[in-house]
Formats: C-alpha cells, sequence, structure tokens
C-alpha cells in the first residue's frame, strides 16, 4: 500500500503550523521507508544493517509524536501505523526464522566440535 503525504510550500501566518504537521506526515513517511529497508536488509541478512536503521526509525518515531497532533490527519496517521506494523510483523517473522537458524547452525558446530573430539581422542589411543 502507498500512502500519500500532504506536500507543497507553506506560506503566510499560519505557515509554522502546518509546516509541523507535514513535518511529522514527512517523518512518519520516513519511517515506513526505513521499516520497508529494514525488511530488505531483513531478507539479505544484514542484521548489523536492520539494526542500525532500526535506531533512526525509534528517533523519527519519537520525533514524530512528540508534539501536538491534527486530530484531521487522524485517518492519514492511522493507516501509516498499520503499515509500518504490518511490516514490522514480517520483520519479527524473519528475525524468528534467523534465530531459530543461528540456534540450528550452533548445535551443529557443537555436535561437530563433540565428534572431532571424540575421532581426536580414539586416534591418539590407536
Amino acid at each position: 500500500m502507498i500512502l500519500s503525504f500532504p506536500g507543497g510550500q507553506a506560506q503566510g501566518p499560519a505557515a509554522g503550523a502546518r509546516d509541523e504537521k507535514l513535518s511529522q506526515c514527512r517523518r512518519l513517511a520516513h519511517v515506513l521507508t526505513l521499516t520497508r529497508d529494514m525488511l530488505a536488509l531483513a531478507d539479505a541478512g544484514d542484521w548489523d544493517a536492520v539494526a542500525s536503521l532500526e535506531q533512526a526509525r525509534r528517533e523519527d518515531l519519537s520525533a514524530c509524536f512528540s508534539g501536538t497532533q491534527d486530530p484531521g490527519q487522524a485517518e492519514l496517521v492511522a493507516e501509516a501505523l498499520a503499515a509500518i506494523l504490518h511490516l514490522n510483523e514480517e520483520l519479527m517473522a524473519r528475525l524468528t526464522a534467523a534465530r531459530e537458524l543461528a540456534l540450528e547452525q550452533g548445535v551443529a558446530q557443537a555436535r561437530t566440535r563433540a565428534a572431532l573430539s571424540h575421532y581426536e581422542s580414539v586416534k591418539s589411543h590407536s
């Protein structure tokens, strides 16, 4: 789902308030983009980059909701948050799968080390 965010140049005495609202929408759009990027990086197995983007995403989310909220933007904000939550669920599913794979690989390495150790002890007694 692609969300459109209000744009354009703010002018006049209420420009500051409109810029703040626009800034919130832009931040939310940036959070959505970061979340999509994180999902792509997770698919590529680059978990360090995912963690780096997570920090930026948290900062943007915090800034996005630290000021006053425009009730007129509530539906747009709700749709964006729903999209972010959906992508976040996909990201968590990939994280769970990666964690399980890492655990399986750790168990396999432990078994290999145990087998090598046993082989070495048998070899040294021969």
